[in-house]
């Protein structure tokens, strides 16, 4: 279900692994009572979520000031969040920001609007990915459901595996949380985990890509509506 990545007195982090939820089922969350039983920890708080589908870092409270602390970063944002997702088809544009409104569409879906009133906002690189797919790195700047699978959508390559979005089947849904970068206690934390289970992952072009993108906080990203290049 996860490998655990990091301890601190007062947080985990670990690596979710795919297909694996988060949710809460009959009012029972296997995964933190998993986690728990293996630290000893009498109970654990979900600072941020991941879809069931995706893969990677997932923090976790140790105690409730912990949490609260914890939640208020991600409330506030002031988390940098960095994403790895395959596309099975080239996008519009290599690399951008895609930003508008979501609201719900058919069944369990979202959909991207022109409207900008309280939008959804995601930068993006993307490149090569080897077999005619393409590779993107994603840092949304919102934390709205399904955002960067909507995103990728919105710019014509649904994620390879993405039974709501994509277009193409494959041994896993290709979305992996890749690193996140938070402050506590007056310390800037980073964690980067590279994506391990996926056949698609282990490509020679997509290797080449991550080895090219190992501290995402440091590249140039596309800039931001509104902000001085």
């Amino acid at each position: 279900m996860f490998t655990l990545l990091y301890q601190h007195p007062d947080f985990l982090v670990i690596n979710k692994h795919p297909g694996v939820s988060v949710h809460k089922d009959d009012n029972d969350q296997p995964l933190l009572a998993e986690i728990a039983r293996q630290t000893g920890d009498e109970k654990l708080y979900l600072i941020h979520r991941l879809d069931k589908m995706t893969s990677g870092l997932l923090l976790l409270g140790r105690n409730r000031e912990a949490a609260a602390l914890l939640s208020a970063n991600f409330a506030n944002r002031n988390v940098e969040k960095y994403y790895l997702a395959i596309g099975s088809k080239k996008p519009k544009k290599k690399q951008g920001v895609v930003i508008g409104d979501m609201t719900r569409s058919r069944r369990s879906s979202w959909k991207l609007e022109t409207t900008r009133e309280n939008p959804a906002i995601t930068q993006f690189f993307s490149t090569a990915a080897g077999q005619g797919r393409r590779l993107f790195l994603c840092k949304p700047h919102t934390g709205k459901t399904h955002q960067i699978r909507v995103a990728l959508r919105s710019v014509g390559s649904g994620i390879t595996g993405d039974d709501i979005y994509g277009s193409e089947a494959a041994d896993r849904g290709y979305l992996h949380a890749y690193a996140l970068c938070f402050p506590y206690q007056g310390t800037m934390r980073q964690f980067v985990c590279l994506p391990e289970q996926g056949e698609l992952w282990a490509l020679p072009e997509t290797q080449q890509a991550l080895a090219d993108w190992q501290q995402p906080w440091t590249l140039d990203w596309p800039v931001l509506p509104g902000k001085k290049a």
